[in-house]
């Protein structure tokens, strides 16, 4: 079976230290460490981890490096994050969660995983950023929580 590639942004790393989402978010490394899924890590969301406690920043070294894909912002994810946002999916205050998106349908991730329900885990926005990325000649990216990821082995 083929090893999905993931998009993770920098919630999913601090969920592992929120009671809330702790066990579904170690329980989505876990499967990384055992190489059932291949995360994509942007620039962004390193230089968000880089600005968050140690403790991300771990989860993150924890992880083998055959298991990380590392994505570099480029002027195509830019514009894209742009159209996004003049497209009124996000605000300009929300440009780093347009970069993930855009990183991520540049770098054709499979999906995206968040804990971000009000600007990524939300189905209007969802169809918005799918929208822009249809116009623009992208695929559609789905945005989905751990919890919601199957981490049991496919017959």
């Amino acid at each position: 079976m083929k090893q999905r590639l993931i998009y993770v942004d920098t919630s999913v790393f601090g969920g592992c230290f929120d009671p809330e989402f702790a066990e579904d978010s170690t329980q989505f490394f876990r499967s990384v460490r055992s190489k059932k899924f291949i995360i994509l890590v942007s620039e962004t969301t390193q230089a968000e981890i880089v600005s968050a406690p140690t403790r991300f920043q771990n989860v993150l070294r924890s992880l083998p490096s055959k298991s990380i894909v590392h994505a570099t912002v480029s002027e195509e994810i830019e514009g894209l994050a742009e159209a996004y946002i003049s497209d009124g999916a996000l605000t300009d205050s929300s440009y780093n969660d347009a970069l993930h998106v855009a990183t991520a349908s540049v770098y054709h991730a499979d999906l995206i995983l968040s804990w971000n329900f009000r600007h990524l885990v939300n189905i209007d926005r969802i169809r918005q950023f799918n929208a822009v990325n249809l116009r623009k000649g992208y695929t559609i990216i789905d945005i989905r929580s751990p919890k919601e990821l199957s981490y049991e082995e496919e017959v």
